[in-house]
């Protein structure tokens, strides 16, 4: 199994940061590429259709803990050679205004497939939305 993780920290409050990635269907607001994302159903199983340039990625919320800030979800359709695509995203309060938030995911990939060919790329994109995440929520 492959793993990938980011993290960064934020001049802000965990609230605040929790309250954009909570919103599952939100990533439109703050992740770069993405152009469209939309959501079907409600709660955990709700899936989402995330369209970012000529590709469409599906996820599917596996995982919500409100109180202890932390979400989980899988892709279920996408272009990438991945399979049992598991990702999560926590975030932690570290002081007064100040928090951590840590981005994780774990797959399995196809024979022939390397992890060095596709886990740079996963964190290029999601090491860059926690970067554009920042100017939205620190003030």
């Amino acid at each position: 199994m492959a793993k990938i993780a980011v993290n960064e920290d934020y001049a802000a409050t965990a609230a605040d940061v929790w309250k954009k990635l909570a919103d599952f269907g939100g990533l439109a607001g703050w992740m770069p590429g993405v152009e469209k994302c939309e959501v079907e159903g409600e709660g955990l199983g709700a899936t989402r259709r995330v369209a970012m340039g000529p590709m469409t990625i599906v996820e599917r919320l596996e995982a919500f803990d409100d109180a202890g800030r932390s979400l989980s979800y899988s892709i279920v359709e996408g272009p990438m050679p991945t399979q049992n695509y598991l990702a999560t995203i926590c975030v932690e309060e570290t002081g007064e205004n100040r928090c951590h938030v840590d981005w994780s995911a774990s797959f399995d990939l196809p024979d022939g497939v390397a992890e060095e060919q596709i886990a740079p790329a996963l964190e290029g994109a999601y090491g860059g939305a926690l970067k554009a995440l920042k100017p939205l929520v620190e003030a």
